[in-house]
């Protein structure tokens, strides 16, 4: 009696567990045909997302966003230094993305994750060419004194059921998987930042202004209050997933390491494009297909403004 030589064969034979870990893409492109994925999301759908601000105490900006299993923490500290010469009434933002072995297999102790000097320029490149930040405002003293933001970026991958596929993924594919949720949690800790109310004291330094007594001390205010940064062309993002004529929107880990080709689109509020990422794979992003991301990216920013917006909301309430 001879084997079949068909994983159509075998399907009918075997459960599906095991269907799906011996034929993975025959599994998926099953339900692709059926505009549906594994997980029950339709094609164009995001995963669940949610945001928490405030999630760090001692920062004066954070946030910690979770899409689906993967979660991220982005924490923003303000420290004064002295503005470059090119730049004598401009502060600026540090980005520095750090993966601890906790968030993905591919990290081992003791030595920093091959991806995350590549993550940190990208973000850094994406917040810089928006320009959602008017470095201006980080000024404090004309060639003397500027705010620098700091933001520590953290990544969590929480419990799945697919440690087996995440074991086998190589440094491009991890870094992708970041993308989207790297945006959002830095974009998120930013519309949570409060630029901290400082004064210049008799030395000409610049002190956080401090109550002693319920009377502020005696000196120069430079910043007389607290307050929050403004933002302009907010930029958000969403990777895809192109596969024959296909196209799935925030792909899963599993999605990513099955199909490969991704396209990470990254438009503002206002919906300009802002950046467009494709790290090779095996599908030519023809026009339509990238006119498709797009569309699909227009209406993501919408559903994470809003989430933004309402997590704003709910702080100022308490």
């Amino acid at each position: 009696m001879g084997l079949p030589n068909d994983s159509g064969d075998l399907s009918s034979e075997i459960d599906v567990d095991a269907f799906r870990r011996l034929f993975p893409l025959r599994f998926h492109e099953r339900h692709l045909a059926e505009s549906i994925r594994p997980d029950a999301r339709p094609l164009g759908r995001a995963r669940d997302t949610t945001i928490a601000l405030g999630a760090v105490a001692s920062a004066n900006g954070s946030a910690l966003a979770k899409i689906g299993s993967t979660a991220m923490l982005a924490a923003i500290k303000m420290e004064v230094m002295t503005p470059s010469k090119e730049s004598p009434d401009e502060g600026c933002i540090a980005i520095d993305f750090h993966m601890p072995p906790i968030c993905s297999p591919i990290v081992r102790p003791g030595r920093p994750a091959e991806v995350a000097p590549v993550v940190s320029k990208r973000l850094s490149d994406t917040i810089s060419s928006s320009g959602m930040i008017d470095l201006k405002e980080l000024s404090l003293v004309s060639g003397k004194a500027a705010w620098i933001g700091i933001p520590g970026k953290h990544s969590y991958r929480l419990h799945s059921s697919i440690s087996r596929v995440d074991m086998m993924y190589t440094a491009w594919m991890q870094m992708v998987l970041y993308l989207m949720l790297r945006y959002f949690s830095a974009v998120a800790a930013l519309s949570h930042l409060h630029v901290p109310a400082v004064s210049l004291n008799d030395d000409g330094k610049i002190v956080l202004m401090l109550e002693d007594d319920g009377q502020k001390l005696a000196t120069e205010p430079v910043n007389k209050d607290k307050r929050k940064l403004t933002l302009r062309s907010i930029p958000f993002s969403l990777t895809c997933i192109l596969h024959k004529n296909y196209i799935l929107a925030d792909p899963t880990a599993e999605e990513e390491y099955i199909m490969e080709t991704l396209v990470t689109v990254v438009l503002d509020s206002t919906s300009q494009l802002i950046s467009l990422y494709k790290p090779g794979g095996p599908v030519l992003a023809y026009t339509s297909a990238v006119q498709d991301c797009v569309a699909l990216t227009r209406q993501r920013v919408k559903e994470l403004q809003k989430i933004i917006d309402e997590a704003n909301s709910g702080m100022e309430v308490d």
